[in-house]
């Protein structure tokens, strides 16, 4: 396990003397500032945010990044940004004696982190990438190991491991596999953000007995044309909370163009589903995938 915890230096403490009387604005639910005593965690990773959560090291949390959205008690902690666009006044105000990242390639913008960076906050930074369930796993041990929840996390890991074998268990049934498209967006401008092939969520509609219907070789990806998904015609449509709740309902989402004339619209089968469960790996994977599963393969009545 690599670990590196930098020393705090006077820069950081005068900016903070600067900033410690001025307004914060960055609770997402205009709370107050969740001020703890002693140690205080900020972590701009919703993965790192839910694993801190799991393993029960989540006490001197005191801000997070806009995207750490479950377990449903982070939406009570103040904010300091979203993680490619942070906010060096909400991080300052959140005085960090820690701060918990997906790594520098996942934090932005430039100018901030080099801020950020110059002002030496104490940075935990860890080996597992947490890109691959694998990788997940070492994650979740080496961050009970950092917090000294060895035994919590060891019993996370045993039940991801327990909830994905019983969700591989189903994969060889002989079912059909229903094609998938995923928006994460779609409204301005027709453009959809969709996710692809190349993802968590390409993964884990594979597991579930499913495939991508834009199998792409990227992760994520804008189409500026609503006739690639008319074409596409999927089974099922996924619109993530981040889109689907940006519409009035399921009647804005058939008059998206090229959505409504798709199978998935014809055959009433498109489903909200939380961001959060698909775009990264976790202690939940396994349930989430079981989750899927029950979308693309209904039981007959249901």
């Amino acid at each position: 396990m690599r670990r590196h915890v930098r020393a705090v230096r006077g820069t950081y403490a005068l900016l903070l003397i600067g900033l410690v009387s001025a307004p914060v604005a960055c609770g997402r639910f205009g709370n107050a500032d969740n001020t703890k005593e002693g140690r205080r965690l900020v972590s701009v990773s919703k993965q790192h945010t839910e694993i801190l959560y799991a393993i029960g090291a989540e006490k001197d949390l005191v801000a997070v990044d806009v995207s750490s959205v479950y377990p449903p008690a982070t939406r009570q902690l103040p904010t300091v940004g979203y993680h490619r666009a942070l906010s060096l006044e909400g991080m300052l105000a959140a005085k960090p004696t820690l701060l918990i990242t997906g790594g520098r390639n996942n934090m932005g913008p430039e100018p901030v982190v080099q801020q950020i960076e110059a002002l030496k906050i104490p940075t935990a930074e860890f080996a597992a990438s947490g890109s691959d369930l694998e990788s997940t796993k070492a994650l979740i041990r080496e961050m009970g190991t950092y917090f000294q929840q060895e035994s919590r996390a060891d019993s996370v890991v045993k039940t991801l491991e327990a909830d994905m074998a019983r969700a591989l268990s189903r994969e060889s049934a002989p079912v059909d596999t229903p094609s998938v498209v995923i928006i994460h967006y779609g409204r301005a401008n027709n453009t959809y953000l969709t996710i692809l092939g190349k993802s968590v969520a390409g993964q884990m509609v594979r597991w579930a007995g499913g495939r991508m219907a834009l199998p792409d070789s990227a992760g994520m990806r804008q189409l500026t044309s609503p006739e690639i998904i008319a074409k596409a015609d999927p089974d099922v449509i996924l619109l993530t909370d981040f889109g689907y709740d940006r519409l009035a309902g399921l009647s804005d989402v058939l008059a998206l163009p090229g959505v409504g004339s798709t199978k998935a619209a014809r055959n009433g089968r498109i489903y909200r589903v939380e961001e959060n469960d698909l775009v990264y790996f976790g202690p939940r994977t396994g349930r989430n995938v079981e989750a899927l599963r029950a979308l693309l393969h209904p039981a007959p009545g249901s």
